[in-house]
C-alpha cells in the first residue's frame, strides 16, 4: 500500500492509500490545506485535531453550500414547459378554399377558351 506525503496548514502527514489513488489523496489534501493555511494564518499555532477539524467543517461547509446551489438550479430547470398552441384550419375553411380553387380553375379554362377563339 502506497504511503503518500501531505502538507496541511505547515505541516506533513503520511498517509496511506490504495495503489493508484495517490493523486486523489493528493488533490483532497491540497483541498483541505487552502482551508487550514488561513486559520493558521489567522489564529497561529493551534493543536493538529483542532486544525483539521476546522478545516474539514469549512470544506463540509463550501459543499452543503453548493449542494444547496446544485439542487436550486436543478429545480430551476424543471420549470413547466410553456403551452404553445398551433392554430387549426377549421375544416369548413378548408372546404370554402378547395371550392374557391375550383372556380378559379373553371373561370381560367373559360378565360382560355375564349382566348383560344379570339382572332
Amino acid at each position: 500500500m502506497p504511503q503518500v506525503a501531505i502538507q496541511i496548514g505547515g505541516r506533513t502527514f503520511e498517509v496511506a492509500c490504495q495503489p493508484g489513488e495517490e493523486a486523489f489523496l493528493q488533490s483532497a489534501a491540497q483541498m483541505l490545506d487552502n482551508e487550514a493555511s488561513p486559520l493558521i494564518a489567522q489564529v497561529g499555532r493551534m493543536p493538529e485535531s483542532q486544525m483539521l477539524l476546522m478545516a474539514g467543517l469549512l470544506l463540509a461547509d463550501k459543499s452543503i453550500a453548493m449542494e444547496e446551489r446544485l439542487k436550486a438550479a436543478e429545480e430551476a430547470a424543471q420549470v413547466e414547459p410553456t403551452r404553445v398552441e398551433v392554430p387549426v384550419i377549421p375544416p369548413q375553411l378548408a372546404e370554402t378554399m378547395a371550392e374557391l380553387a375550383s372556380r378559379a380553375e373553371a373561370l381560367a379554362d373559360e378565360v382560355d377558351q375564349k382566348a383560344k377563339g379570339w382572332p
